[in-house]
């Protein structure tokens, strides 16, 4: 994986369309956004996962093969983006089933994230969220 650094708070990578990406980003955010808060940092790897995995379950890679993540810190908001080559479907947040196997990403991102959207790129689409504030440390055992 190699980063990009766009300026001393925005970074950039690629990542193979494959669901063992979603590990590869949350090493690589834990190596690049610093020292965020344990919990803040818990937030952006859960909304990095769902966002990667849903890429990769649900749209196509862009054309080199990959998924383009980016990361950028802008006083106290995280954005985290997703660039995939599309798909026929729109992201969307479904009813959920305790029945359902899955289906639960989106409620999860919508959970953890200020604001999430979709925008459609040149090629591909971008799906991004926005986490705001600092959530509580994470309580570690006794």
């Amino acid at each position: 994986m190699h980063t990009m650094v766009n300026s001393p708070a925005s970074w950039q990578t690629r990542v193979p369309h494959h669901a063992r990406s979603a590990a590869a980003v949350r090493r690589w955010l834990a190596n690049v956004v610093g020292d965020i808060g344990s919990g803040r940092l818990a937030d952006l790897n859960a909304v990095a996962t769902e966002l990667i995995c849903n890429a990769v379950r649900h749209a196509t890679p862009l054309p080199d093969g990959d998924l383009s993540v980016h990361c950028h810190i802008r006083d106290d908001v995280v954005e985290f983006e997703v660039t995939d080559g599309g798909a026929t479907t729109r992201p969307t947040v479904r009813s959920l089933d305790p029945e359902a196997v899955d289906g639960r990403g989106l409620v999860i991102v919508s959970a953890l994230a200020s604001q999430w959207g979709v925008r459609e790129e040149s090629v591909g689409r971008t799906v991004w969220a926005r986490l705001l504030g600092t959530p509580e440390p994470l309580v570690e055992g006794p």
